[in-house]
């Protein structure tokens, strides 16, 4: 049978056949999630968030016409092309997506405040320097909310104070996914739970899940979480000085991210007269200690998720997170 050409080379084209097949799977198993750029509902506590759904866009480039077009709880998806200035924030309805155009479209000089509201989607924005007392995102007493792919950043080149947080999740809000975002140049990165004596209104709420958000020269609160439920998984953070902050008997499972020049990873006994709870699998801390007092039993989410090899976060979170990647 060897001895018969046309055999032989039916063989080899088999054989490279065959060859190709498994290198195409084989590359398919390593090559960097993309998964992130294509998904079209949320994964994690914010799951089921839809706001305005299948509704007839409107585009607006001014923020008047933004003001007008994001105010009420009807469905509606709003998308912004450009990049407006505001002071303060402004508040978004139920209902209700957000959508950057292209790559350099969003908000600088304040931000958007969720109030009393469920069901709203953010993404593709670039938001820049909220100047204090406005956060970038503030999300407050709301429910069912999906941030993806936005760009958040301002500079560390005045005190940390005169920045507030890129994104803020506070008064008892719940069911919230923070995810394929960039945070960049800040200080006070994320807050979830805003005071230490708030607690009969957070416990019970605070469950917010971030999964590969990118977190570059942010110097704390990645995040800082009180009283609630956290997952963070497939983060990458570089440069900071203290990551992430469990607090007030809050619930952390911190799975699969990657740490480098950054100091403290992880910590549950900071700053608070209760300490929080943690519990650590697969990361890759690059060096970073962790300051862990107590060990969490939130060790299992209830949704369905599948969490990436920290392995290969670095090279998935920088080439899908931020805005312009949708």
């Amino acid at each position: 049978m060897r001895t018969r050409p046309p055999r032989k080379s039916s063989s080899r084209l088999a054989l490279a056949t065959t060859g190709a097949a498994a290198l195409a799977v084989t590359m398919a198993l390593v090559l960097p999630q993309s998964a992130g750029a294509a998904e079209t509902s949320p994964v994690g506590f914010g799951a089921g968030t839809t706001g305005g759904g299948s509704s007839t866009a409107v585009t607006v480039t001014t923020l008047d016409a933004f003001k007008t077009a994001v105010t009420g709880n009807s469905a509606k998806v709003v998308k912004v092309n450009g990049l407006i200035s505001l002071s303060g924030q402004v508040d978004i309805g139920s209902n209700t997506t957000v959508l950057g155009v292209g790559s350099a479209s969003g908000f600088t000089g304040g931000g958007l405040r969720l109030k009393k509201v469920t069901n709203v989607v953010v993404r593709n924005l670039n938001i820049s320097k909220p100047v204090a007392p406005a956060d970038g995102i503030t999300v407050q007493a709301s429910t069912k909310v999906w941030i993806d792919h936005n760009a958040f950043s301002s500079d560390r080149d005045h005190d940390k104070d005169y920045y507030d947080g890129l994104l803020d999740i506070t008064h008892g809000s719940d069911y919230v996914t923070v995810s394929w975002n960039t945070f960049k140049d800040h200080y006070k990165g994320s807050l979830v739970g805003h005071s230490d004596s708030n607690s009969s209104e957070d416990t019970g709420h605070l469950r917010v899940t971030y999964h590969h958000n990118w977190f570059n020269n942010v110097n704390s609160r990645i995040p800082s979480l009180r009283f609630g439920t956290g997952h963070f998984y497939d983060n990458y953070v570089v440069g900071a000085d203290t990551a992430v902050h469990s607090r007030m008997g809050a619930q952390m499972l911190v799975e699969n991210n990657v740490f480098r020049s950054t100091a403290v990873a992880v910590t549950t006994s900071r700053d608070s007269d209760v300490d929080g709870y943690a519990n650590l699998t697969g990361n890759d801390l690059g060096g970073a200690t962790t300051e862990i007092s107590q060990v969490g039993t939130f060790t299992k989410p209830s949704y369905s998720y599948t969490a990436e090899s920290a392995s290969t976060v670095v090279a998935s979170v920088t080439s899908g997170a931020g805005s312009g990647k949708l």
